[in-house]
């Protein structure tokens, strides 16, 4: 089946007039593997310099929510906002004034915004890309920004072909019914970010009695903005001869299997260790074996290492993963 989409589609995903007209004219594409080394081929030989900014322009400042350019798509601004969610969920007060300190500083030398692909990164991860970036000398900055500009674009058609798949298999065909999926899609997100926020805020109760593991999880697939149904989850601790796994050196035996089970149709694991007041510190892996929820996705599993400390015993973990078969996010609650 090939899907076909228009210059409104293709110019949510780039912010680049001739590149959305590109692209709808080489559509329909048989699926996304299709559509990117087109979209690639035509970012980088056909979209012109004047194109490459209007692009960058699409985009808000990390940190803000508004793009330079007005008139922009509501699809392309749910976009950015879940795309920067990473980072605002890790800012603060003060780093989001340095944020937009050198925010001004960067477009003064080089003229136009700071672009990166900020899906899954923290506030202080993309401040010292900033200033690392800030160094380099304009043409080369200027080619490193177009490549993260593509970066972004992979990313956003990926969500477009993951829309208009699940339109197609529902019989929603219409051009702003995929607008409002996908904005339906980062609603979904958000809601779950809020609430793994207030988790991280230490808003919920601590230290009663528990009615559920001191450990939980759960998963959501990103690309189709719903949970992941399915997919098998472990726990284990760490009790080999030394007191943590070493960087770089074998594991073997040093994991001790805490639990198994498999997310249930909300993306939430079955319990996976007994219901404990205190929990034992230590060290903690919680793996998901992510190719049997996408046989054909980058990631063959994913596992997340963590440490709870004395002083922890009797808090809560919540570890849920952000997941789509091209990249992962997670977050620890406690």
């Amino acid at each position: 089946m090939e899907l076909a989409f228009d210059e409104k589609d293709f110019l949510a995903c780039c912010g680049s007039t001739r590149f959305a007209t590109e692209m709808a004219k080489a559509s329909p594409f048989p699926s996304f593997q299709a559509a990117v080394p087109a979209a690639r081929d035509i970012w980088f030989n056909k979209v012109d310099v004047n194109g490459w900014l209007e692009a960058f322009s699409a985009h808000p400042q990390i940190g803000e929510t508004k793009s330079v350019a007005s008139g922009k798509s509501d699809t392309s601004a749910q976009w950015s906002k879940g795309e920067q969610s990473t980072a605002l969920a890790t800012a603060t007060g003060s780093s989001l004034q340095e944020l937009s300190d050198w925010n001004v500083r960067y477009k003064q030398k080089f003229g136009f915004i700071f672009i990166i692909c900020a899906s899954g990164r923290t506030s202080p991860e993309i401040l010292a890309e900033l200033k690392k970036r800030y160094s380099n000398r304009p043409i080369e900055e200027f080619q490193i920004a177009a490549e993260e500009q593509m970066k972004v674009t992979e990313l956003r058609l990926a969500k477009l072909f993951s829309a208009r798949e699940h339109m197609a298999s529902t019989g929603d065909q219409g051009p702003a019914g995929l607008g409002k999926k996908a904005e339906d899609r980062v609603s979904i997100i958000g809601g779950h970010l809020t609430a793994i926020s207030e988790v991280s805020s230490n808003k919920m109760p601590q230290r009663t009695a528990r009615s559920r593991p001191p450990i939980t999880t759960h998963v959501l697939d990103v690309s189709q903005g719903c949970p992941a149904s399915g997919m098998d989850v472990r726990l284990e601790m760490w009790r080999g001869n030394q007191p943590r796994p070493l960087f770089g050196e074998a594991e073997v035996g040093g994991w001790i299997l805490q639990g198994v089970s498999s997310t249930d149709k909300d993306g939430r694991s079955g319990q996976l260790m007994d219901i404990v007041n205190e929990i034992t510190p230590g060290l903690y892996r919680i793996s998901f074996n992510t190719s049997k929820y996408c046989p054909s996705g980058f990631f063959p599993y994913v596992s997340i290492v963590f440490e709870i400390r004395e002083t922890q015993k009797q808090d809560h973990f919540h570890v849920p993963l952000l997941f789509s078969p091209f990249s992962f996010t997670t977050y620890r609650g406690s």
